[in-house]
């Protein structure tokens, strides 16, 4: 008995499914061609963005390093002026 209840539950589930892809296939806003070029030019407008990102984030890299060059150099002058001072 509970085994029959749960075939006709999912023959109604399977039959809802197809009635809503059938659904879904007559009431679509545009065809499949379009949807892909559509896809197409959003992932392109993606991998654009992603470049523009990727080389912002590069020459921020290259300032912070020039940065820390430049902290690391003016430290070391300060520490060997202080050693001098120290020990001389």
């Amino acid at each position: 008995m509970r085994s029959d209840r749960w075939l006709q539950n999912a023959a109604f589930f399977l039959l809802g499914m197809g009635v809503g892809a059938a659904l879904a296939l007559l009431y679509a806003p545009q065809s499949g061609e379009r949807t892909r070029r559509q896809i197409r030019r959003t992932a392109e407008d993606i991998q654009s963005y992603l470049e523009d990102i990727g080389e912002e984030l590069i020459e921020r890299g290259r300032e912070l390093v020039e940065r820390a060059r430049q902290v690391a150099t003016e430290s070391a002058r300060q520490v060997a002026q202080k050693v001098k001072e120290v020990t001389g």
